[in-house]
């Protein structure tokens, strides 16, 4: 796993990718209308067999440190599926540079799904 180092007078700060992916996880479910993370099929597989699971959420750097992030979401039922996105892009972003001062290149969030809350499900 790669690690995001800078250096100070006092020694080396790393910042590992899962660091990043749970920012981004918990600034993305800060928005009203995301329903959940969603899952690749790793994450699947390891709910399958009774392990936690590892997060779907993507993280690379690119050249010059800055961070990439892939992002698949589980969007609400009647709310605007663009709108909820681009709130969750925004918010990312400012979590991540306000917490980790890298400089973030690219969010990018794949809905995967449209779900009901459970509440919901069950009143109609």
């Amino acid at each position: 796993m790669h690690k995001e180092e800078s250096t100070l007078d006092l020694g080396t700060i790393k910042i590992h990718k899962n660091v990043i992916a749970s920012i981004a996880s918990l600034a993305a479910l800060e928005i009203e209308g995301v329903r959940k993370i969603g899952k690749d099929f790793k994450m699947g597989f390891w709910e399958m067999v009774g392990r936690r699971s590892y997060s779907s959420v993507k993280v690379m750097f690119e050249k010059n440190d800055e961070v990439c992030v892939e992002l698949p979401l589980v969007i609400r039922y009647n709310f605007n599926v663009p709108e909820v996105a681009n709130k969750v892009q925004e918010n990312v972003r400012n979590a991540l540079e306000k917490m980790t001062n890298l400089t973030v290149r690219n969010i990018n969030v794949a809905v995967q799904g449209i779900e009901k809350d459970e509440a919901a499900s069950r009143q109609s």
